[in-house]
């Protein structure tokens, strides 16, 4: 027979006191926060009648996710940061916002400051290409009404041909394959870098560890990550995911969506390939547009919750 002691005076004021409610210091929504999530755990714990062992064991569970820093890959692989996206999209629905590229997920492996080009980058530093075929990739930025985007801030990152990132992979120069590309009067980007791979979660890794319990796998397609964003327009997180990958529609991380698979073309061509500057006979091209939705103007209640020195500019 299940105890359950959660909704009881004492308990209730105790997770009400640990939340920090019975003082007026700190951050009220971080107490609300933490309210719900001690409440719910407590919850899981008397309803699944989850054992000390099992407790302690997920506590261990959560202090080598952090030190392994995979809670962001974690938090993929379980479908969260997806219900996010979808949440979103609700939520767009039910104001009636619709077009635009869709989005999906950012992943954890993002880095703020790469280099800024104006309308096109080469993104890769060279030392791959004794093995990595080279990529063009371009596509026009536009808005909802098909009108080019000029200025935009193209901020893309990809992995290399072994699935690493860099600067989470120390053998990799300095933003190597991440770039921020501001696109032409014609709402242009282009790049050249090299055809990324696809990759899993680290085999001995927490986040592999409980895929495993789970019964999944932990692999990725080769994909491209993006952040557009442009004054006046909503930013956009997504990417794409290239055609003919084996996890193409079975990602662990939930990314693909219809409307975001990059149909890359390999050309074996040695004249096309001079063309291009190349010495050897192999490329290949990859050519996707964006949509972004205008942002939508704020209303009463967000004009009112600004700042006055923001209200007043």
């Amino acid at each position: 027979m299940t105890v359950k002691v959660s909704h009881t005076a004492e308990v209730q004021d105790l997770f009400k006191e640990a939340s920090g409610l019975n003082n007026d210091q700190g951050s009220p929504r971080l107490k609300q926060l933490t309210l719900r999530i001690i409440s719910d755990i407590a919850r899981i714990v008397e309803d699944l009648e989850v054992s000390d062992d099992e407790f302690w064991k997920a506590v261990d569970y959560l202090n080598r996710l952090g030190g392994r820093n995979e809670a962001g890959l974690l938090a993929a692989g379980l479908g969260i940061e997806h219900f996010l996206d979808l949440l979103q999209d609700a939520k767009d629905a039910q104001v009636g916002l619709s077009g635009g590229t869709p989005r999906t997920i950012e992943g954890p492996l993002y880095v703020a400051g790469a280099p800024v080009c104006e309308g096109e980058a080469r993104m890769d530093d060279g030392t791959e290409l004794d093995q990595a075929t080279v990529m063009f990739l371009e596509g026009v930025v536009r808005d909802t009404d098909g009108q080019p985007v000029a200025g935009a801030v193209v901020d893309l990152w990809h992995a290399n041909t072994q699935g690493n990132y860099s600067y989470f992979d120390k053998s990799q120069s300095a933003y190597n394959l991440r770039r921020r590309i501001v696109t032409d009067a014609e709402g242009r980007y282009r790049a050249r870098s090299i055809v990324p791979c696809g990759y899993g979660c680290a085999p001995d890794g927490p986040t592999q560890e409980c895929l495993d319990l789970l019964g999944r796998h932990g692999q990725r397609p080769a994909h491209i990550h993006f952040f557009i964003s442009a004054p006046a327009y909503r930013h956009l997180t997504t990417q794409i995911n290239l055609a003919g990958e084996k996890y193409l529609w079975d990602d662990f991380a939930y990314a693909t969506r219809d409307g975001l698979v990059g149909d890359i073309q390999f050309v074996e061509d040695a004249a096309a390939a001079r063309d291009r500057g190349l010495d050897g006979n192999r490329f290949a091209t990859l050519e996707f547009n964006f949509q972004l939705q205008k942002a939508p103007a704020p209303t009463a209640e967000q004009r009112s919750a600004r700042p006055r020195a923001l209200q007043d500019a």
